[in-house]
This record gives structure tokens, C-alpha cells and sequence, in this order.
């Protein structure tokens, strides 16, 4: 995959041969233009950040196959199927690039590579699903002959106990045992049911088992859905998904161990000035709205910033604000993170240099404010250097970072000790039953979602998009309040 300059490429001389579901067995010999190296990279990371979120809420496979065509419709499909296709291919062998290079980020991409995997399997037809099993070639044997005839019995107790014959009578597993006989269904069913049940019938007896190691099936084996037997589980062709997933999950960790070394070893120098910076970049995208500029909710002033600050503030940022009130100064990281987050709540210029000059001299001269810290304040609003105008730090960005000893920045759902957070939730009136499910989510490092949590706690209402960025709660919140707040008379 080679990565060009934006022209005009002709779709049907670049168009790769595939399924439309791809295995990413290999990467495809095919020119890239440089805008979409980036711009399908953040499609479909927006595809797996809704599945990311869908599996910390606990959905069940059916909502998240719901969930998975809705993503997939909305930021992936395109009008022409082989540019859809494109897309697929060349959107996920970026996000290997972007993702193989640290042991937490290879796992998050595994996971969500393979859910995303399995819920598009799950949707396809059993023509198409036949059809990618055979392009994977996967090494099993169909169960036959004497081997079966000897495992039928025990096979359809199997099917039995977990519903695959259905109470309406339709067979959803597709394999029939003779000991459920004719007759012993026309004394069980009612004579409407007979008709359904031998529509199926013919399909039924046509089923085919696979004999696969039992380690290899992990989730069938836990819910107790194959039989088992001397180190091998027999999984009918109706629970291919396991296989193929496993699979899948199985060559996406080693293809991701092999481009961290090709990353390591080429790939981030040679393309130091053009592909590594958008590559390091694209972990911590933001990928919503824009809050850099104030609006109708985000506009507070020096006279209501504490009261706003208990209010409104999430505790990332809850917490900078009262470290910066008790100790009358905050280190770099910290700086950046509630001062950015200052200017996107509308903050104007004049009073962030009186909010911070006024703590600040508390232990530092004027002299020395104006002289260290006055001019970096400027620069994040662009009015000193070369005038960028700075935008507020994302969720993921505060996650990621790393605050070292007398540092406050980062974020508290991750960097904060239970004991700690817990305190800090209890202050912001989460009850016993709110603060579990927040740690809860803690424990298993959904934080987004435990912030998510915690809004939903103090503010009594759901938020479905989920909190992505400090700015965001604090819209919400604003929202939430003046909304209460009676209308001033004419």
C-alpha cells in the first residue's frame, strides 16, 4: 500500500478482490491518496469508538449487531461497493499502523477489531459466511460417518438444552436427532406446528459438525454450547462465528507484533515529515464537536467561575481548579489542561490573565507572573508566536497523559487510587449504588464511561452519546441547569 499525493485515481484499476468482509490477510498493493490515509482512519475509528462504547454498556450481541451496521452505515458505506471496499482495506491497515505501536494500544485494537469482526460476520448471510470460512482456510474436518452417527444422540441433548430446537417448534440448530421422532412431535405439538417443523426438517439433517480443540472455541466451551469430548469440542456449522472469530483474533495479534517491527525498524523514519505525524496523532483524535469557541452555554465570567466550577466543572477539571485555589499554582501539564479547558467555556483573554495572575502572586512576584506565565496564557488564545489558536484537551488526550509527582493534570478515573476517587465522587454527591457502578467501570478501564456514569449520577438524566471531552460535560450540565432555571420576567 503506497501512500501518494492527492490526484485523480481511476476506482476500477485500484479496485482490491475481496468479500465484503475482509480478512486483512495481507495489505493491498494499491495507491493511497494522502488525505484518505487519514480521513478513512477516522471513519473507521469512529466505527470502533461506538463499539468500544457499546461493549462497556453492556449490550446484548443482538443490539450490537444493531449497533454495528448502524456505525457502519454511517461513517463507512459508500455508493460504490468497490470503493466501499477500498475504504474497509485501506482504513484498517492504517489503524494497524496507528495502533501497534504500545502494548495498551494493540490491545484495545484487537478487541475492538475482533467485536467489530464478529458482530459483521454475525450479519451476513450463511451463503456469505460459508463463503469467508472457505477463504480462511480454517485446518478443521467435518465430523462423518461412524464418528457422527456415535455423537448424534449426544449432540442433539446438546442442541436441546440451550433452545436450539425452539419452543414454537422451528429447528434453530441446523441438525436433527432421530430419537426426536414424527410421532413423539405430533403428541408434543399442535398439528399448526408440524408444518414449520418440516420445512426445516430437510435442511436439518443436513447439518455439519466441525471437531475443533476446545481451546480455540473459548466462549462456546463457557456457555456450555458444544460438546466435549477427549480435548476436542464439536461445533455445529451454525456456530462458525467462534471459529472464524478466533481466527481472525488470532493472525490480527501476531499481523500487529509484525507491523510494530516494520513501524520500528522503517516505516516512522523514513516518513518522519509526512505519514508519522498523522499516524501519532490519530490515537488520541478527538473525533466530535469543536470546542474552542465559546457558545450560548459556554460563556462564564470571573464573578461565577467557582460557583460554575461545583456546578458544571467534571472532576478532571473540578479537581485542577481547587489544587490551583489551595496551592496557588499548577505545573505545566496542568496548566495547559484547565486553561484550555477555561477558554473553550468562554473564558475571555483579560480575565484568564486576572484569574491566573491573581492565584499566582500569591507565591510569585507580579514580575515574575508577567515574565513565565503571562506570555504562555497569550499563546494558548494565538496572540503571541506563530498565532495558533489552541483548542481544549479531549478525554482521550487527558487519558493518555502521564502526570508525574506534584502533578494534578490527567485523568481522575484512570490516574487517581480508589480511595482517592472515591472521596472525590463522594464530594460531588454520587450515592453508595452510583459510585459502584462508576468504579465498576473503573476497574475494567471504560473511564470515559465512568465519567459518563458520574454526569449521569449528579445531573439525574442518560446521556447516550457518552462524555468525550471536559468541554462537552460542561455543555451538557449548562444545558441541564438553565433549562431548570425560571425565565427572568419581561
Amino acid at each position: 500500500m503506497e501512500v501518494i499525493r492527492s490526484q485523480k485515481r481511476t476506482v476500477s484499476n485500484d479496485v482490491v478482490s475481496t468479500p465484503t468482509l475482509p480478512l486483512y490477510l495481507t495489505a493491498p498493493h494499491m495507491e493511497v491518496r494522502l488525505e484518505e490515509f487519514e480521513l478513512f482512519a477516522i471513519d473507521r475509528l469512529r466505527v470502533l469508538k461506538g463499539v468500544s462504547d457499546g461493549l462497556a454498556r453492556a449490550r446484548n450481541p443482538n443490539e450490537m449487531d444493531d449497533l454495528v451496521e448502524t456505525l457502519w452505515k454511517e461513517h463507512m458505506r459508500l455508493s460504490n461497493v468497490s470503493e466501499m471496499i477500498n475504504k474497509d482495506i485501506i482504513s484498517h491497515f492504517v489503524l494497524r499502523l496507528v495502533y501497534c505501536r504500545s502494548d495498551e494500544l494493540k490491545k484495545w485494537f484487537l478487541s475492538m477489531e475482533t467485536a467489530l469482526f464478529r458482530h459483521r460476520f454475525r450479519l451476513k448471510k450463511i451463503e456469505e459466511q460459508r463463503a469467508i470460512v472457505g477463504e480462511f482456510g480454517l485446518p478443521y474436518k467435518a465430523v462423518i460417518g461412524a464418528e457422527l452417527e456415535s455423537l448424534k444422540e449426544r449432540l442433539g441433548l446438546v442442541a436441546r438444552s440451550h433452545g436450539q430446537i425452539s419452543s414454537d417448534g422451528t429447528c434453530n440448530m441446523l441438525y436433527f436427532d432421530p430419537m426426536f421422532t414424527l410421532s413423539h412431535l405430533a403428541v408434543k405439538l399442535v398439528p399448526f406446528l408440524m408444518e414449520k417443523f418440516l420445512s426445516f426438517l430437510s435442511f436439518a439433517v443436513e447439518n455439519i459438525y466441525y471437531k475443533v480443540p476446545f481451546e480455540e472455541v473459548p466462549d462456546l466451551v463457557a456457555s456450555r454450547r458444544v460438546l466435549l469430548q477427549k480435548g476436542f469440542a464439536f461445533v455445529a456449522g451454525t456456530q462458525l462465528v467462534s471459529l472464524v472469530v478466533t481466527q481472525f483474533r488470532s493472525h490480527l495479534s501476531k499481523a500487529l507484533i509484525l507491523t510494530n517491527r516494520k513501524w520500528t525498524t522503517t516505516i516512522r523514519e523514513r516518513e518522519k515529515d509526512r505519514l508519522t505525524p498523522i499516524v501519532e496523532a490519530l490515537s488520541t483524535s478527538y473525533l466530535g464537536p469543536d470546542y474552542s469557541q465559546s457558545n450560548e452555554y459556554a460563556d462564564i465570567s470571573l464573578k461565577d467561575i467557582d460557583q460554575v466550577s461545583k456546578s458544571s466543572f467534571p472532576l478532571c477539571m473540578r479537581h485542577l481548579f481547587e489544587k490551583l485555589r489551595e496551592d496557588h499554582h499548577l505545573k505545566h501539564g496542568g496548566r495547559m489542561q484547565l486553561g484550555l479547558f477555561l477558554k473553550g467555556v468562554g473564558l475571555k483573554l483579560d480575565d484568564a490573565l486576572a484569574f491566573w495572575r491573581e492565584e499566582f502572586t500569591k507565591k510569585v512576584g507580579s514580575e515574575r507572573f508577567d515574565k513565565e506565565y503571562a506570555y504562555a496564557i497569550r499563546h494558548n488564545y494565538g496572540k503571541e508566536g506563530k498565532r495558533t489558536d489552541y483548542t481544549p484537551y479531549a478525554c482521550s488526550k487527558i487519558i493518555t497523559s502521564a502526570p508525574g509527582a506534584g502533578d494534578h493534570h490527567g485523568c481522575p478515573y484512570r490516574h487517581f487510587s480508589e480511595d482517592n476517587l472515591k472521596a472525590a465522587l463522594s464530594r460531588m454527591g454520587l450515592s453508595s449504588r452510583g459510585m459502584e457502578d462508576v468504579m465498576d467501570k473503573v476497574r475494567n478501564r471504560h473511564y470515559q464511561l465512568a465519567c459518563t456514569l458520574t454526569f449521569e449520577a449528579v445531573y439525574g438524566t442518560s446521556c447516550d452519546t457518552g462524555i468525550n471531552h471536559p468541554n462537552q460535560y460542561f455543555e451538557e450540565s449548562q444545558k441541564i441547569l438553565k433549562s431548570k432555571t425560571p425565565a427572568a420576567p419581561v
